[in-house]
């Protein structure tokens, strides 16, 4: 279904196919077309405040002959990415993780200023499923991505003043399917057990591995 490549700073994933992409990447996001999605890795130093950071990694991606690709941006390490494959009645789900802790976050409210460590870190996570899908199809399965990395999080216990942490101020998700009419990958559906458990498993391997290495 696809073949990851990590080429530091880059961690690439080619589709076997053009696929119809749902996500809200910086560069290329919403409903595109493409047979790519990329992680660049990045540090302080190449994001100043005055830097447009869309021109910015426009720029990047436009120089490794990438541009169609949808790009998403993360501080973690790139090798420290998991996979997870799931197979549920013949449908098929591959996801993708990386995962940074360091700006976590509760969902209905906002550490002030003095409570943020005013460090970077993200939650991407990108599944691919052989299930096609219709537009609607993949704003659930959207949803339902977005479902399990928050699990993963709450799972891990993370105490803010707020509560516990329930994901980090930049996460993003990207789902990718062929082109269909399929409307639904709800929790009682092949599709979104395979979507749900795969994009879980890798973004839960993930948030551990930070927990072990990177002690928040």
């Amino acid at each position: 279904m696809l073949n990851i490549s990590l080429n530091w700073p880059w961690l690439s994933i080619k589709l076997q196919q053009n696929m119809q992409v749902l996500s809200w990447a910086v560069h290329r996001p919403g409903f595109v077309m493409t047979d790519q999605i990329l992680w660049r890795e990045v540090r302080n130093s190449d994001l100043s405040v005055d830097v447009d950071v869309a021109e910015w990694l426009g720029a990047e991606v436009a120089g490794i002959g990438a541009s169609n690709a949808v790009v998403m941006l993360t501080s973690r390490n790139v090798r420290t990415y998991q996979t997870a494959e799931v197979t549920v009645d013949e449908i098929s789900a591959v996801a993708i993780a990386t995962v940074g802790l360091s700006n976590l976050e509760r969902v209905g409210s906002r550490l002030t200023p003095d409570e943020q460590k005013q460090m970077w870190g993200t939650i991407n996570v990108a599944v691919i499923t052989n299930q096609p899908l219709s537009q609607i199809g993949l704003l659930e399965a959207s949803s339902i991505i977005t479902e399990a990395r928050t699990t993963a999080v709450i799972e891990a216990g993370v105490k803010l003043p707020t509560g516990i942490a329930t994901g980090t101020g930049t996460d993003c998700v990207a789902i990718a399917a062929p082109v269909g009419e399929e409307n639904y990958t709800g929790l009682h559906t092949p599709q979104g057990e395979a979507i749900g458990r795969a994009a879980y498993q890798a973004v839960s391997a993930c948030v551990q591995d930070w927990i072990t290495n990177c002690p928040i």
